[in-house]
């Protein structure tokens, strides 16, 4: 293990029921950087970023073999182990889907929600975060004059960087972010790489992206997932056949 080291994939397999999604992946993700996971349509890439938080936990029929280790405060972890909570897991590995989700109630608690759940109580402490967590997805400006209105009438782009932040929040090491630019205009979608390109100084970032263009511009490394199989990628050679 290198000390840059974030994350280690260790002959990592994924099977829906007998059919094997995922082979036998090996790789090191490192601390601080942007990497990016492409790949055709049906490879397996969203499924390859839901082992990090457990997202399949609960999926019938699933098995994984293998093992990941993830350096979260300091210390090598397993994100497969019972003895990580998974609220605690989530906590430190955050997760932007394709589609923005907001909740249906008021941006402040949104952005409230999940502090609250982790156990924070006190309001002074909650605003700090909220403001700093929104500020870092540079979202603050344009929502500080309406906290208290639904988070239902932002903008595609804006519920999408309420999103980051609301994940922000919680201060992640690891954020894993699923095609988040699939669902905007160019405009916001370039908002949210800028983003991301400032969150690697404080996050190690995994993305799936379909958008070769997009991947050179934010993406420190490029691995292909095809037929199962992982592979790196030189920059300017990530055109595939969807």
């Amino acid at each position: 293990m290198q000390p840059q080291d974030k994350i280690i994939v260790d002959g990592v397999s994924f099977f829906y029921g007998r059919h094997p999604v995922l082979k036998d992946i090996r790789v090191t993700f490192a601390e601080n950087a942007i990497t990016a996971v492409m790949g055709p349509s049906g490879q397996g890439k969203s499924t390859f970023l839901g082992l990090f938080n457990r997202l399949w936990d609960d999926v019938p029929g699933v098995r994984v073999e293998g093992d990941i280790r993830i350096r979260l405060g300091g210390r090598w972890v397993s994100p497969f182990s019972a003895d990580l909570p998974l609220p605690i897991l989530r906590r430190k590995v955050g997760m932007i889907f394709q589609e923005p989700n907001p909740l249906p109630m008021s941006i402040a608690r949104n952005m409230a929600f999940p502090l609250k759940l982790a156990g924070l109580r006190d309001k002074a402490i909650i605003a700090e975060k909220i403001q700093k967590a929104l500020a870092q997805a540079f979202l603050w400006e344009e929502v500080k004059d309406r906290l208290e209105k639904s988070a239902m009438d932002l903008s595609g782009g804006q519920k999408q960087r309420l999103c980051i932040a609301r994940a922000l929040v919680l201060e992640p090491e690891v954020l894993l972010c699923d095609e988040p630019t699939s669902s905007l205009d160019t405009k916001a979608a370039g908002v949210i790489e800028d983003l991301l390109k400032q969150l690697k100084k404080q996050c190690t970032i995994l993305a799936v992206s379909h958008n070769p263009k997009q991947v050179g511009r934010i993406a420190d490394r490029i691995l292909m997932l095809r037929d199962g199989r992982m592979t790196p990628m030189a920059p300017g050679a990530v055109e595939y056949d969807a």
